[in-house]
């Protein structure tokens, strides 16, 4: 799931995703984080979530996947849109 708030000058969107599905550390990599695993790491939320914000600049778009422990990679269902293999949002 995406949650988006909008800024003065940019867009911060969370990714958030079940506390434990899928099990293990779970990352957000993208063209934002030049596909860095080790950028936006998921963290534990009280509501039995986990998400991470990226503050991006308005009027863009991004491409984005999560990946999981054991080279899982997957989409967000939620996403504006499908990029090739990836999934993208619009901020």
């Amino acid at each position: 799931m995406l949650e988006r708030k909008h800024r003065k000058n940019r867009t911060e969107i969370t990714f958030v995703l079940p506390a434990d599905v899928p099990p293990g550390p779970v990352s957000v990599v993208g063209d934002f984080n030049d596909w860095d695993p080790y950028a936006h790491p998921l963290r534990a939320r009280e509501d039995e979530t986990r998400a991470v914000t990226v503050a991006l600049p308005r009027r863009s778009s991004i491409s984005f996947r999560y990946l999981a422990a054991g080279d899982y990679w997957f989409n967000d269902e939620s996403a504006d849109a499908q990029d090739g293999p990836n999934s993208r949002v619009d901020t």
